[in-house]
């Protein structure tokens, strides 16, 4: 089974803190082995988004 999670935030201490949020998703999926990741930014004239995409797959 493939799939995609998307991490993402707007307010500084939440993308601050969004790379630990992915590393606690990792530790709580070990049968999600990572195939690919995107990172993105956008911003505008308030706001700043940081998304990262993981695509997986779900090991036997």
């Amino acid at each position: 089974m493939m799939g995609a999670k998307v991490f993402t935030a707007t307010k500084a201490k939440d993308r601050d803190e969004l790379g630990e949020v992915l590393t606690r998703w990792i530790h709580d999926n070990p049968k999600a082995r990572i195939i690919d990741k995107v990172v993105t930014q956008s911003s505008d004239r308030e706001f700043h988004c940081l998304s990262i995409t993981i695509f997986y797959e779900m090991q036997q």
